[in-house]
This record gives C-alpha cells, sequence and structure tokens, in this order.
C-alpha cells in the first residue's frame, strides 16, 4: 500500500479489516519519508502503538529529494524496567537493511510467551484496571482492587492496573494521550482487551476514549451491570437490569458511534437489554415505559404476599451487609436450606425468604437480600428498589460484615449510608461479625471494641451460632413490646 502524504503529515487509512488479535501485531510495518532531517518522532512511535505496527520506519530526504538517513523502531515485550518499545539508532540509508520478518516473529513469540502467564477464563479473556482520580493513591488501590474482584466475578482476568492520581477530572478525556499510549502497551504487553475504568465515564469520555483505542472499554456501572444481567433469574431480576441498562445506554447512543458498537454483547454488554442496545431513543424510552409498568404490577403482586405474611402476624427478618459478607451462606446454617452462595460478588440478586422456628416454637421468616457495595450507580439503585422494599417490613435487620476484610469498617459505613438513604436508619438491627475464623488474633480485640454489641459467628459452623438465635429472639420480642405499647 502506497499513500501519498504532503509535506507536514500523511493520513493513514482506517485497518479494521487487517489481522486483529489484542496479543498480537498487526501484520503491517509502516515505512514512511521525512521531508528533512527529523528522524522518528513521539507522533511516529504513538502511531506504532496505537496501530499495533510490526514496525515502523523512517527514510529522511534531504532538500535535493535524495535518500539520507534511516531509521526503524518495535515495540518491545512486557518489562517494567524498560521502555515499551526500542528505537535504533539512524543510520545512513545505504546500511539500513533489516529482517523484518525475523525480527516480527521473534516478537511476536516472546508477546505469546508472556501472555501464557494470564489464562483466558472468558471470551473476552484479560482486562487492564484503569484509576484515574483526584483521591490519595492508597485510596485507589483499594478501590482497584474492588474493583478487581468484580471483574473476576464478571468473568475475566485482571492482567494488569493503572493508578493515575490528579487534581481534577478532565471531562472531556479522562486520560491525555500519553497515558493512554502507555495504557495500550500495557494490554498489548499482557494480552488484554478489555479496558476497566473505575469511576462512570461520562458519554464525552468514552466516546473519546474509543477513538483512540480498539479495545473495548467499560466503567465501573457496566460492570456491575454486567454481573447483574449474569446472575438474575427472576423476571423482576431481568426486568430491573434490562432498565438499568437501557437508561445507561440511552445518552451514549450516538449513531455511527464506535463506542455504541462495543457496548454490544459480551462484558459489559449481555443480559435482557443486549438485544435494545442499538435502538434509537424513542425505541428506548418506550421500552423503559413498559419496564416500569411490568415492574409496578409485580411490587404489587408482591405487596399482596407481604400482606399476607403481616395477617399471619410471622415477623419479617431482612439480612442485610456488603456483597459477599455470607449472608447467604448464614442463611443456609439457620435454615438448613441450599440457595446459592459462592465467593464472589452480588452471588444474591433476587429476594431469597426462608422460615425459621425458634426453640420455643416461635416462627420467622428469614430473608436474603442483595448485597450493597460503595458507589453503587443511582440508576441500579433505583431498579432495585422492588427487590429492597422486603427491608421495609422487615422487624430487624441482621447486619453481617466480613471480619477478615481489611476494609471492614468502611464496608459496614457504606452499609449503613444506603440504609439511611432508602430510610431504614431507625429499623432495630444486630451487627453480626462473620467469617471470624478467619481473623487473626491480633485484629479480633480491635474489632471488639469498635463493634461492641456485635456477635461473632462463622456462618458455615452451626455452633458458633448458638449465641445468635436467642439474640435474634430477644430484639423480636423487645420491638413487638415496643409496638404494643406505641398500639
Amino acid at each position: 500500500m502506497v499513500i501519498a502524504g504532503h509535506q507536514d503529515g500523511i493520513l493513514i487509512p482506517a485497518m479494521d479489516r487487517l489481522r486483529e488479535s489484542s496479543g498480537r501485531l498487526r501484520g503491517v510495518r509502516l515505512l514512511h519519508t521525512h521531508l528533512g532531517r527529523a528522524c522518528l518522532t513521539g507522533e511516529d512511535l504513538m502511531d506504532l502503538v496505537f496501530l499495533r505496527l510490526d514496525s515502523i520506519s523512517v527514510l529522511t530526504v534531504d532538500d535535493k529529494g535524495a535518500p539520507n538517513q534511516f531509521q526503524w523502531a518495535h515495540l518491545m515485550p512486557r518489562n517494567r524496567d524498560r521502555d515499551p518499545y526500542r528505537v535504533y539508532d539512524p543510520v545512513d540509508w545505504s546500511k539500513g537493511g533489516v529482517n523484518h520478518q525475523a525480527s516480527v516473529e521473534s516478537l511476536e513469540k516472546e508477546l505469546g510467551r508472556d501472555g501464557d502467564v494470564h489464562k483466558d477464563i472468558s471470551a473476552e479473556g484479560n482486562a487492564l484496571l484503569v484509576s484515574v482520580d483526584t483521591r490519595s493513591r492508597k485510596e485507589q488501590e483499594k478501590s482497584i482492587e474492588e474493583l478487581g474482584s468484580l471483574a473476576r466475578t464478571a468473568g475475566l482476568n485482571v492482567a494488569d492496573s493503572l493508578i493515575q492520581r490528579v487534581s481534577s477530572i478532565n471531562p472531556k478525556s479522562i486520560l491525555g494521550k500519553g497515558k493512554v499510549a502507555e495504557l495500550e502497551v500495557m494490554a498489548l504487553q499482557s494480552n488484554a482487551s478489555v479496558l476497566i475504568f473505575d469511576r462512570e465515564l461520562s458519554p464525552t469520555q468514552l466516546r473519546n476514549l474509543t477513538s483512540l483505542t480498539e479495545r473495548k472499554v467499560i466503567d465501573r456501572t457496566q460492570l456491575i451491570l454486567d454481573i447483574f444481567a449474569q446472575r438474575a433469574t427472576s423476571r423482576a431480576g431481568k426486568l430491573q437490569v434490562e432498565m438499568a441498562q437501557l437508561k445507561y445506554t440511552l445518552p451514549r447512543l450516538i449513531k455511527q458511534d464506535r463506542a455504541l458498537s462495543r457496548l454490544t454483547g459480551g462484558i459489559g454488554g449481555r443480559g435482557p437489554g443486549e438485544t435494545k442496545l442499538e435502538l434509537d431513543r424513542r425505541k428506548i424510552r418506550d421500552r423503559i415505559s413498559r419496564i416500569k409498568n411490568e415492574l409496578q404490577k409485580l411490587r404489587r403482586h408482591r405487596q399482596n404476599i407481604r400482606s399476607k405474611r403481616v395477617e399471619t402476624d410471622i415477623p419479617v427478618v431482612s439480612l442485610v451487609g456488603y456483597t459477599n459478607a455470607g449472608k447467604s451462606t448464614l442463611l443456609n446454617t439457620l435454615t438448613r436450606s441450599s440457595i446459592l452462595a459462592e465467593d464472589k460478588l452480588f452471588a444474591t440478586l433476587d429476594p431469597t425468604s426462608r422460615r425459621l422456628r425458634f426453640p420455643d416454637e416461635k416462627e420467622i421468616v428469614l430473608t436474603d437480600t442483595v448485597g450493597f457495595i460503595k458507589d453503587l450507580p443511582d440508576d441500579l439503585r433505583e431498579a432495585f428498589m422492588a427487590t429492597l422494599e422486603e427491608l421495609s417490613l422487615a422487624r430487624v435487620l441482621v447486619h453481617v460484615a466480613d471480619a477478615s476484610h481489611p476494609e471492614v469498617e468502611e464496608q459496614v459505613n457504606a452499609v449503613q449510608e444506603l440504609l439511611i438513604l432508602l430510610g431504614l436508619q431507625n429499623k432495630p438491627q444486630l451487627m453480626v461479625l462473620n467469617k471470624w475464623d478467619m481473623v487473626q488474633d491480633e485484629k479480633k480485640q480491635i474489632l471488639q471494641n469498635v463493634f461492641r454489641d456485635a456477635i461473632t459467628v462463622s456462618a458455615l459452623e452451626e455452633k458458633t451460632l448458638e449465641p445468635l438465635v436467642p439474640a435474634l429472639e430477644g430484639m423480636i420480642i423487645k420491638n413487638e413490646k415496643s409496638d404494643t405499647l406505641l398500639y
């Protein structure tokens, strides 16, 4: 392919149809001329990175049009201690003979060998996590660790991460071109096909990022929506996920936008709503309206069920807590049930209720609810209000916390903040510190000082739950007496 440019540069055509693979080079070498004595420039090296070229070479031409010097560069395998590319010194044009074929074959072997470290566990394989924030680096590291857990729950392997602390967030392009180039090299070296940002990207930011990279770009909101889409089983759960997906997509629906094509299917785009992502705004709004009506009917149906519970005067106790705190496991052990309980975030989406009988023959309904998480998207929280309505009729909230988690206090605070948003802060609460067997001895005393009234349990071990049952029964009796006095 020969392209005629002008004195200031050349326009490289789209290469979408040429060989593509997130872990290999494109199979294209670029040899171009510079009118003057300047050899490879920073812009040339950016093209090398963003176009995933096998190599880039330049032949300088003097004032008389005669060839002058030759210089070339290629990308390098994964190594944080050196530059992402190797730039060779300029030589006289007559000495510029390079065996490109052998060089590229050797490079691709090294890239493939490095990629073997990161095994693909889904169709999209490896992901890079990106945090661009005004928070301290320590806070960013904590947040990106949780993002990694979310990515693994979605079926991705976390290959690497990039953290950048900024004084303010750029509303147009969250990362500069130089930083995106660094990200591109990291993605190539780690065989990553997905970039996950630890914040919600605006439509403009998403559009600008996808114009710079050929990799799939998703944000924290999309990732959570994808997990919900994978795990929703009930009719209500599927409708709620679809509505949240559509609300997310609506402002990002731009005709002929590359970003839109990357929202379709796979991580961040699967589930009931995936076939709606290419609809125009009017059709999406119509669909959202229909879903709202269907959810309203389901709410009324659930309200009828709850009313019957009230009529039978069976107390409802709801398990709340941060995602993956062990609520489902606790429910299973207390009620000898077998609902899904996995060591993954958001293993439970749809509310599950089981009866629990106390030794004095008193019964309660124990309800498991979706786990809470920091920075839960507003649309998602609104969409799952029907699920969280179960909490409004609960006599007691059992707040389950993962005592072994290094950020347990922050997680407890996040749950309390969400309960305030739901108007449930005045509900009687029983604090339960789960996974106590996994806590180191020196930390146990600290946690007991912080959470003085908490009950320590290991949800998998039935014997450790013996103090929990009478404490729960006592709170219910106390609550019933309080209701009688108020009446």
